[in-house]
């Protein structure tokens, strides 16, 4: 038995002085059998990684343009009564002027309450800005109280059409481009659908704002942003009612 034993040992762990050539067919056999099979596992997963990456790399961007471009809403632009302008960074208002210049409007109007400026209002700030652009001051009206949402915007501007003396029945939309989806479900829920809502985004040449909104930060912090703004709108305006709805509207800041 011991003879045997040492026989096995000899066999498969001494070391020689043979080629693996020289081995048994069977145990050369083995041996390819263990060994190829890890290093075409490797190679294997090594090229799948990298088309795996590949593949993400052309998936990813045209993914993350489409949730840029989901919240752009830009409409045809047709001549209107009025042009409004969410109040926010002036080149909502100098694209608003040069609308107006264009012949898209017949008045703006503008909202905005306490600015930095002692008495002076954003409104009016933006008043005095599109009269030195060369507005004639007769066709530019604002409204200066306190706004805290782009709802209570839309809400000024229903009260400026109520107090028209002449029925105003379309209205162009100025703010930014990745506002625009949720301003125009908001200025439609208020208006209703007596006054057509144009919504005239900044172009991205003039905008802050970038198209690969995810390599700006202030853009990416925006588009994160209106996407919960826009279910937050859902359930604040939309869905909620009682004391819900109350909590809620404690939350508008935007």
């Amino acid at each position: 038995m011991a003879e045997y034993l040492k026989s096995i040992a000899t066999t498969y762990f001494n070391p020689c002085t043979c080629s693996l050539s020289d081995q048994p067919t069977s145990k050369l056999t083995k041996i390819k059998a263990i060994v190829q099979p890890k290093w075409l596992l490797a190679f294997s997963g090594t090229i799948i990684l990298l088309l795996a990456i590949l593949w993400l790399i052309q998936v990813r961007v045209p993914i993350l343009f489409a949730m840029g471009d989901f919240l752009v809403v830009r409409d045809e632009l047709q001549p209107t009564e009025v042009i409004t302008v969410v109040s926010g960074p002036m080149e909502r208002i100098d694209y608003a002027i040069q609308l107006y210049q264009q012949g898209y409007g017949q008045k703006i109007f503008f909202t905005g309450d306490a600015s930095p400026k002692p008495n002076k209002s954003y409104a009016q700030l933006y008043r005095d800005h599109a009269i030195k652009q060369g507005v004639p001051a007769a066709n530019i009206f604002i409204d200066d109280g306190k706004i805290n949402s782009t709802y209570a915007e839309a809400i000024k501007l229903k009260q400026f059409l109520e107090r028209s003396q002449t029925t105003i029945k379309s209205v162009i939309v100025v703010s930014d481009p990745y506002h625009m989806r949720r301003a125009r479900w908001t200025y439609q829920q208020v208006l209703g659908n007596q006054v057509k809502v144009v919504m005239a985004p900044v172009p991205f040449e003039l905008s802050r704002q970038k198209q690969r909104w995810w390599a700006d930060e202030a853009s990416k912090e925006m588009v994160e942003h209106e996407y919960l703004k826009m279910a937050y709108y859902y359930a604040r305006y939309k869905f909620t009612g009682g004391a819900l709805q109350q909590w809620l509207a404690s939350l508008d800041t935007d």
